[in-house]
């Protein structure tokens, strides 16, 4: 018998026989003794514009001085325009 169909068949018994048998490594899980609190995240910042809003931008490129060398890094700047 090849090599190939020996292990298919041994994969098969082991997926056949493997529900038969409980999970003993998992344990159940802690329930918590008091109460959960969860920390809120940074505040939101929500921009609702009136219907005859839209922003418009602009972008251009900066030389920065660093340690490791000169780097050119993008800037923009945004603004509401009435439409």
């Amino acid at each position: 018998m090849p090599l190939r169909w020996q292990v298919a068949i041994f994969s098969l018994a082991a997926l056949a026989i493997a529900p038969a048998f409980p999970a003993a490594a998992q344990s159940p899980t802690p329930v918590p003794s008091g109460p959960t609190y969860s920390t809120p995240g940074p505040p939101r910042i929500e921009v609702n514009p009136r219907p005859l809003l839209y922003r418009r931008c602009t972008s251009w490129y900066v030389l920065q001085y660093r340690p490791s060398g000169t780097v050119l890094f993008p800037e923009k700047r945004c603004w509401w325009v009435r439409g």
